[in-house]
């Protein structure tokens, strides 16, 4: 009866030692189609020297900015005439106060910049133009704006981009 009850006390035991675990269940994580890139993407000599599909170091610097640094300048630079009513480096956004150009003073322009990306590409960018009339009663009335005019823009942003890292890997 003794042993009966040793051997009961054992699978008891031992039953209840696999309620306790030390296992813990893995948070799935989605990843995204850029973590998947960097991911599949092939290295040779190690993660310094040369990936295939492009460099890994040029395309996003680690500036400690969200966006890219060439971006964020050539838009600084080529609004800098504007005066500013923010400019957030880590989400990448623009945004211009209501400017006047000394030749049209019944006119004005406000100027929106969103970067959209790490890496200097055409589809990283976006411009909102917005602008304005003023009547015969002071009154400012919105007008159209040409969508040439925003293209140019972001041409000209983008142009000095590039010239910015050009400059810069010499």
């Amino acid at each position: 009866m003794m042993q009966l009850r040793y051997f009961s006390a054992f699978f008891l035991a031992l039953g209840l030692s696999g309620c306790f675990s030390d296992y813990q269940r893995e948070e799935i994580q989605s990843e995204t189609s850029e973590d998947r890139r960097a991911r599949e993407t092939g290295k040779f000599l190690g993660e310094e020297t040369l990936t295939f599909g492009g460099s890994k170091k040029r395309d996003q610097e680690d500036t400690g900015l969200g966006v890219n640094s060439y971006l964020w300048r050539a838009s600084l630079d080529t609004i800098s005439f504007m005066p500013l009513a923010s400019a957030d480096p880590f989400g990448g956004v623009i945004i211009t106060e209501w400017y006047s150009p000394p030749q049209s003073p019944q006119e004005r322009l406000k100027v929106n910049i969103f970067i959209l990306d790490r890496q200097l590409r055409s589809d990283g960018l976006k411009v909102s133009l917005f602008r304005q009339e003023q009547d015969n009663n002071g009154q400012w009335i919105d007008q159209a704006v040409d969508p040439q005019t925003m293209k140019d823009l972001e041409h000209a942003i983008l142009a000095r981009a590039r010239h910015f890292r050009t400059t810069a890997k010499k």
